[in-house]
């Protein structure tokens, strides 16, 4: 699991500069652990329910490498993906999903749904749950309780 904080900590800083958007944010890491992409929430910020962190990095580490194929990539997120997320990562064949705190609500990794590993889909992905599980878990508490604090939606 040690292995995977560095870039995990990189993705908690992402997500830190989610303004009014849910705090997750993900990063795209090649085989030396170099951050290739970077994505955060913004939702919110663009109006455009597609603005998930995972849909985000996908984009610009596609744009950046001049293919949709990120097949040597991992990706670290804060928040386990959800359906829309595990279809992306999917059809961009990224072979490894690291994340910290489950969604229970609407993950697709493992808890609520499980498609990444779903071999009818394509290739099963690695999954590596709970890495800085309690760190990224407390960034969302802390959110949603601030907000129902201040009475905002």
């Amino acid at each position: 699991m040690e292995r995977w904080n560095l870039a995990m900590h990189a993705a908690l800083a992402e997500a830190a500069k989610c303004g009014e958007d849910v705090p997750v944010g993900a990063v795209l890491i090649d085989s030396e652990g170099n951050i290739v992409a970077t994505g955060r929430n913004d939702k919110e910020l663009h109006g455009d329910p597609t603005g998930h962190a995972e849909i985000v990095a996908i984009r610009e580490a596609s744009k950046l490498k001049g293919t949709w194929r990120l097949d040597d990539l991992t990706i670290v997120v804060t928040l386990e993906p959800c359906v829309m997320c595990a279809g992306a990562i999917v059809a961009a064949r990224i072979p490894r999903v690291v994340f910290g705190a489950w969604d229970t609500r609407v993950g697709a990794a493992g808890s609520l749904y499980d498609l990444l590993r779903d071999g009818r889909l394509g290739v099963p992905v690695e999954v590596i749950p709970g890495v800085l599980e309690e760190e990224c878990g407390a960034v969302l508490t802390q959110f949603f309780e601030s907000r129902r604090m201040s009475g905002s939606k």
